[in-house]
């Protein structure tokens, strides 16, 4: 149930995420609401085989998306994580 892959959904690439990247070395993914920093530390370090040194995490709520009904649908939560690696490590995205 903690395999790294199930933990790991994808890598955001919006024009934010890219310059952080680029200046920070850091790098942001959208994980599983229930991952922890520990556990999404170690899900990077052994999908991509490079050292993390922090997580920095934030919790988003689903929107709420109005139907032509009384009640309304909502899309579900997310979570996303930042995370710093060791000065001269990349992941190549491409």
């Amino acid at each position: 149930m903690n395999e790294p892959t199930d933990l790991i959904q994808t890598i955001c690439l919006t024009e934010k995420a890219t310059l952080l990247s680029d200046k920070e070395n850091q790098y942001v993914f959208k994980v599983v609401p229930r991952a922890t920093k520990p556990q999404i530390k170690e899900a990077i370090e052994a999908l991509f085989k490079k050292t993390v040194i922090s997580v920095n995490t934030a919790n988003y709520a689903g929107k709420k998306k109005r139907e032509r009904r009384a009640d309304f649908g909502r899309r579900p939560h997310w979570k996303k994580a930042i995370v710093t690696l060791k000065e001269g490590e990349k992941i190549d995205l491409a």
